[in-house]
């Protein structure tokens, strides 16, 4: 089921300009000193075509839902995303939107000191001052009522979301959200989905955060299920402000 990103309505900070990308499927909202729309939709467009070219000459590397190996020099953002697969047990698509976000985040800190990068809940952070991340759990009650404060990281940080609900990612599970704080966007992106596919009911949530624990470079994880949550790692959890009643 797709939801409209309603959560980008309560995106507000004041000393950064926000803009929105779109080049097809890929929908990127990025705040940074300026507006830099022109050089964004550049970046989407050549890092969207290295893996387009990757399909056509692999096309298992689009359907795949297991780690793959190819021998051959592959460009970085395919990389990434192979190596997010390969460490978290799922295929290389599941880390496209946390691959896409983070290299097209690392090559605008040529022309901003400051950006963040959210692509359908996956976020790339790079900010000199303090940043929330709402965490966006569909219809559960707990949905846009708690985020994770990222406090001025001196080196880039990744919150990624993954659900079983909401949005068109393939998903096994039923979370309604499934959040991974990592130092790597693409394997914060691709862990989100291996730890969601083990959630169906509540009493999952606790053994799906063992399995997250185990993913080298996962800091920190947030499991929702319905009215139920689960955490682990070094997180700083803080309340949100209602809005109207609204959930987001």
């Amino acid at each position: 089921m797709y939801a409209p990103r309603t959560y980008r309505n309560r995106i507000h900070n004041p000393r950064l300009n926000s803009f929105r990308v779109v080049v097809q499927e890929t929908d990127l909202f990025v705040s940074a000193s300026d507006d830099l729309t022109d050089i964004t939709r550049e970046m989407i467009l050549r890092y969207r075509g290295y893996i387009e070219k990757f399909i056509h000459h692999h096309p298992d590397f689009l359907d795949s839902l297991t780690p793959l190996k190819y021998s051959e020099p592959v460009p970085k953002i395919i990389a990434d995303m192979l190596d997010a697969a390969l460490k978290t047990g799922v295929g290389p698509m599941a880390a496209v939107a946390g691959a896409i976000a983070e290299n097209v985040g690392r090559e605008l800190l040529d022309v901003t000191e400051e950006v963040i990068v959210e692509n359908g809940g996956d976020v790339f952070i790079k900010s000199n001052h303090p940043v929330t991340i709402g965490i966006f759990a569909n219809r559960s009650p707990l949905s846009m009522r708690i985020g994770l404060r990222i406090e001025s990281p001196n080196a880039s940080t990744a919150v990624c979301t993954s659900s079983g609900t909401v949005g068109h990612s393939i998903s096994f599970g039923k979370a309604d959200a499934v959040c991974v704080l990592s130092p790597s966007c693409s394997l914060a992106d691709a862990a989100a989905t291996a730890v969601g596919n083990r959630v169906h009911q509540k009493s999952d949530i606790a053994p799906a955060l063992e399995l997250g624990k185990k993913i080298r470079r996962v800091n920190g994880i947030v499991i929702i299920k319905d009215d139920k949550i689960g955490m682990w790692g070094d997180l700083n959890i803080v309340p949100l402000p209602a809005t109207d009643g609204k959930k987001g």
